[in-house]
């Protein structure tokens, strides 16, 4: 059986754990990376927060307007993985996401999406609140 993402954004605090959790489990150079999660915070000072992440689309536009065919669906974890070695960096796929949910990393210029962390999302084992669990 797979396993689902779940996000609920009642219960997040803003805190942004999730962000830092993310970055560093996406290290360049060993440093941290750019997080594939957004916290946004709807009230100061962090009262509430609303945590912004791929949606895993089930007919994901990212991955339809890849003309190499980079972007594909993990079977094992359901997520929508970029195969950097096939990725042209043509930022089609940034371009093509109707939520806003694939960034581009300052560092590298390299677009970057949430991958689930290979079926073990650390944004999910790191939430304080539950906001974020991966059952």
């Amino acid at each position: 059986m797979r396993k689902i993402y779940l996000v609920l954004p009642e219960k997040c605090t803003g805190c942004r754990t999730c962000e830092l959790s993310c970055a560093y489990s996406h290290q360049i150079d060993q440093q941290p990376g750019t997080p594939r999660i957004r916290a946004y915070n709807t009230k100061p000072p962090l009262e509430k927060g609303i945590p912004v992440v791929c949606f895993q689309c089930d007919r994901p536009a990212c991955q339809e307007v890849c003309p190499t065919k980079a972007l594909q669906r993990n079977l094992d974890t359901g997520a929508i993985s970029i195969d950097y070695d096939r990725c042209i960096n043509c930022h089609a796929c940034y371009a093509a996401c109707p939520f806003g949910n694939i960034h581009i990393d300052p560092i590298n210029t390299r677009v970057a999406k949430c991958d689930l962390c290979g079926g073990s999302p650390k944004c999910a084992l790191f939430c304080p609140t539950g906001a974020l669990s991966y059952k």
